[in-house]
This record gives C-alpha cells, structure tokens and sequence, in this order.
C-alpha cells in the first residue's frame, strides 16, 4: 500500500512539474489567454508562484523570476522525504 502511495504521489508531482516548466516556456510564447487550457495552467501554477515570490522575494533578481526553479528543486524532495518517513 506505501508502495502505491509513493508510486502516485511521484507521478503527481512529476505532472505538476511539466505543468510548471510548461507556463514557464508560455511566458516567452505569450499564448492566448482565453483558451481554456491555457487559463487551467495559469490557474494550477500561479499561486504556488505568488507564494514563492510573496515569501522568497531573493528569488527575483534583475527582473529574473527564478522561482520556478525553486518550487521545482523543492518538489523533487517532497516524495523521496515522504517516502522515506513511510518506509
């Protein structure tokens, strides 16, 4: 049963990454913002991204928003410190 857990919880974390190196990659594409996908992916990562800039503003530097990196080097632990607790 924790194999699953740890299973599921990595695929989660592994989409929701595409999803965040996705509205990264559609900053520079400026897609438009009525398609319905691209308002579920503005949706999905913008307050995880108002967070990080709210609480980690260093993270702005020169105009470049380098909290996408964060959030994902902390999102890559999430599983493996869960998993471990669990196993």
């Amino acid at each position: 049963m924790i194999g699953l857990f740890c299973f599921l919880l990595n695929a989660a974390v592994s989409i929701y990454i595409w999803i965040l190196i996705i509205a990264v990659l559609m900053t520079y594409f400026q897609p438009n913002r009525y398609n319905p996908a691209v308002q579920f992916i503005y949706r999905v990562t913008e307050p995880v991204f108002l967070y990080a800039r709210k609480y980690l503003p260093f993270l702005i530097i020169s105009g470049m928003d380098f909290s996408p990196i964060a959030i994902i080097l902390v999102l890559q632990f999430i599983p493996q410190i869960l998993c471990s607790i669990f196993y």
